[in-house]
């Protein structure tokens, strides 16, 4: 990958900074959504911006990958992100939600491990 020098990266909301002075993305994962998504670190600056656009869009723009790439990266994430809540879910929870509506949290977690293990 590389890095697109001196290109004005849209962060959301009229936040443009150039390519060349971000240093850090980081995924907000507590409090995340609109207006909050991306933790954006720059060169001189003591405190990371708050972007509201997702890290792999900003990405996206900074570097030359192509948008079906970073697509699939977001995608193999939000997969990972569903199987650690699933995982987090008793069985007594699992029970009745296998018996009263009919889904079984069990095969669908089997099924995302799979999936994952597969990328």
């Amino acid at each position: 990958m590389r890095v697109e020098k001196g290109v004005m990266v849209a962060l959301g909301y009229g936040k443009y900074f150039r390519s060349d002075h971000i240093v850090g993305l980081e995924p907000i994962e507590d409090g995340r959504g609109s207006g909050q998504r991306t933790r954006v670190y720059l060169e001189q600056h003591a405190s990371p911006i708050v972007a509201s656009r997702s890290e792999g869009t900003i990405l996206r723009d900074l570097v030359n990958t192509p948008k079906e790439v970073t697509q699939a990266q977001e995608q193999q994430q939000l997969l990972c992100d569903i199987l650690d809540t699933l995982s987090d879910i008793n069985p007594m929870l699992r029970s009745i939600i296998r018996d009263q509506g009919q889904w079984d949290i069990d095969k669908l977690e089997a099924r995302l491990r799979a999936v994952l293990q597969e990328a």
